[in-house]
């Protein structure tokens, strides 16, 4: 494509190095979308006939075709997916299909290509995210009114309903695909018109292509446009997010799971055993999730990476920004596929979350909030309930068998009605406030978050 400037061919080490049609030939749809695009400007702009535009767009399309079943025949002696299809067109049409880049650039023909293959990718994985919403709110749902412990250093805490704690992954998930909807409007953006840098003396109708390909915008700096890669370091940085969320969901599952906890049980179908050891039964896709959270980080840094450096416009480093991309992508949505199945199938163990939530140190604050009703200041209340617990340790007892004159020595503001506080179900129904862990609070969430998952998905 450049023999004009050059007496040899490019070494076949070069060649070798510098490909990326291994990897980039899975914008080759796109890539069809928005030379199908273009081909119509060139028309609108007389610069290609009705005859010459219906070849091409005939010709990309037995492309498209081949490519849907498999059957093109790449060539890594072409280097990329874009001289791949510009190839195989002129060899099916003749010289019409040369004419098909005029005023265009692979700088900017890359970028749109990756800018319509985002923005499905994000339609996907937040349909994907949707997907596990469901199955967690599924998963919230068979917990009924089990209560267990919740957590604050890994430390049994205060007692909170299990699909309270299930529905936290639930708003996690959300704005994760708040983030993915924001990339995606960041990256619908059109910058086919803006050239190798500097757009062309062959001016084309740009809001009538971005029309046609259903961009919300047109870029307003040719130099940006070829050098911007930022939309995908946002996807990126929504993958990692997400991962991170998905890592902390894996981490409770993995320790819910073991026979420590033993608050879910997991189905065989989606655990494995041991070679060596024939009792276990190990929570292998969590921790999978939770280990290729790394290679989202990864990928995000090594795009930002990357482009640190680069000055404008456009540079042969961005060829590197694809795999991360397609890695992220793949790698997150297996995830969140094989994570949605999992939890689809699990089942709580009522008895076990029932027997760990059955400790009054969990509602020792409940004591707390009695003395500060009596008219305490908190923080002497805080230091009354933390000799009692101090109390009980020492005599190995429960709070519950300490006697009312142990309370009445700690603090005279103690009545009979104090040991009714150390009931979970009655602190839990107490906690009425908005985003509150109250059975009718939780129950409210649930019912919302079924009416949102199911308009979502509509």
């Amino acid at each position: 494509m450049w023999h004009g400037r050059f007496s040899k061919n490019p070494s076949e080490r070069l060649r070798a190095y510098s490909e990326s049609v291994s990897f980039d030939r899975r914008l080759a749809l796109h890539d069809i979308a928005g030379s199908k695009a273009h081909a119509a400007a060139l028309q609108r702009a007389g610069l290609l006939s009705e005859e010459e535009l219906s070849a091409i767009l005939s010709g990309l399309g037995e492309i498209a075709g081949e490519i849907n079943e498999g059957r093109f025949a790449w060539r890594e002696d072409l280097e990329d997916v874009h001289m791949n299809i510009e190839a195989a067109l002129t060899a099916k049409i003749g010289a019409t299909g040369a004419k098909l880049h005029t005023a265009r650039s692979r700088n900017d023909q890359v970028a749109l290509d990756l800018r319509l293959w985002l923005r499905d990718e994000n339609a996907s994985l937040i349909a994907a995210l949707r997907r596990l919403q469901g199955a967690l709110l599924g998963l919230a749902g068979r917990g009924g009114s089990a209560i267990m412990p919740g957590y604050t250093h890994l430390q049994r805490a205060q007692p909170v309903p299990a699909a309270h704690h299930v529905l936290a992954y639930v708003e996690m998930l959300e704005r994760d695909a708040g983030r993915f909807e924001d990339a995606a409007r960041r990256a619908e953006v059109l910058p086919l018109g803006s050239g190798a840098l500097a757009g062309s003396t062959i001016a084309l109708d740009r809001a009538g292509i971005a029309r046609e390909l259903g961009f919300a915008a047109v870029s307003q700096n040719s130099m940006d446009a070829v050098a911007d890669r930022d939309f995908a370091c946002e996807f990126l940085s929504a993958c990692a997010i997400t991962g991170m969320h998905l890592s902390r969901l894996c981490e409770d599952t993995v320790l819910w799971a073991s026979t420590e906890f033993g608050f879910l049980k997991l189905g065989d179908e989606h655990t494995t055993g041991s070679s060596l050891m024939p009792q276990k039964k190990n929570p292998d896709i969590a921790e999978l999730a939770r280990g290729r959270t790394g290679r989202l980080y990864g990928n995000l840094m090594s795009l930002l990476t990357t482009l640190k450096g680069l000055p404008l416009a456009y540079n042969r480093d961005m060829q590197e920004d694809k795999e991360p991309v397609f890695d992220s992508a793949d790698t997150l949505g297996a995830s969140l596929h094989i994570l949605a199945e999992m939890f689809d199938a699990a089942e709580w163990n009522t008895v076990r979350m029932a027997a760990a939530a059955d400790d009054a140190l969990l509602v020792a604050t409940d004591w707390a909030d009695y003395l500060v009703r009596k008219g305490l200041p908190f923080r002497e209340a805080h230091e009354v309930v933390g000799r009692l617990v101090a109390l009980s340790v020492e005599r190995g007892v429960g709070l519950r068998d300490l006697e009312m004159d142990d309370l009445q020595e700690a603090s005279k503001l103690f009545g009979p009605d104090a040991t009714g506080c150390l009931d979970a179900k009655l602190s839990l129904a107490s906690r009425t406030a908005e985003g509150a862990p109250s059975p009718d609070r939780v129950a409210e969430r649930l019912a919302w978050w079924k009416e949102r998952l199911a308009s979502a998905v509509r």
